[in-house]
C-alpha cells in the first residue's frame, strides 16, 4: 500500500528514499527517469507488472506496520486476465504475509519470492539490496 508521500504524488514509490526505482533501473546499467510515466514505460519495457498486493486499508503514517482492515485485491481476475504472469516478487513483509494469509500461494504455475522491502525504513547495504533483487532480472532473462 503506497505510503503518504506516494499517495500525494499519486505515483507508487514517490517517497524520494525509497529505493524500489533505483534498484530496478540499476539492475539494467541505467538512470531512473524523472517523469513518472517514462519510470511505468520502462516496467513494461522489462515485462514487469506492478500491484498492490492490499486494496484497501486503514492506517495512520506510512508505517506498513500500522496497516489495520486490509481488503486485497482481486489475484483470480488478475491472473486469469494475465495468464502469463509466472512469477510474483514482493516488496517486502507486509506484501509477502498479507497475500499468504488473504489470498494464498494456491496458484499453479507461479513462483512467490519475498524480497527485502525498498521502504526507507527498511535500512539495508545498498549492494546488499541490490544483489537480493538481482533475482527478477534473472528470471526474466530465463523466460526469454
Amino acid at each position: 500500500m503506497p505510503g503518504g508521500e506516494s499517495l500525494r504524488k499519486g505515483e507508487y514509490y514517490g517517497h524520494p528514499r525509497n529505493q524500489f526505482w533505483n534498484i530496478l533501473y540499476s539492475l539494467y546499467g541505467e538512470q531512473p527517469d524523472v517523469e513518472y510515466d517514462k519510470k511505468v514505460g520502462f516496467l513494461k519495457k522489462k515485462h514487469i507488472a506492478l500491484w498492490d498486493v492490499i486494496k484497501t486499508c486503514s492506517r495512520e503514517g506510512s508505517m506498513d506496520s500500522n496497516i489495520v482492515n486490509e481488503k486485497v485485491n482481486d489475484f483470480d481476475g488478475l491472473f486469469s486476465e494475465y495468464p502469463g504472469i509466472g512469477h510474483v516478487f514482493f516488496n517486502g513483509t507486509k506484501a509477502y504475509e498479507t497475500f499468504r494469509k488473504k489470498t494464498g500461494f494456491k496458484y499453479n504455475g507461479l513462483t512467490y519470492t519475498k524480497l527485502g522491502s525498498t521502504s526507507p525504513a527498511n535500512v539495508v547495504r545498498w549492494e546488499e539490496r541490490l544483489k537480493q533483487w538481482q533475482i527478477i532480472k534473472d528470471t526474466l532473462e530465463r523466460k526469454q
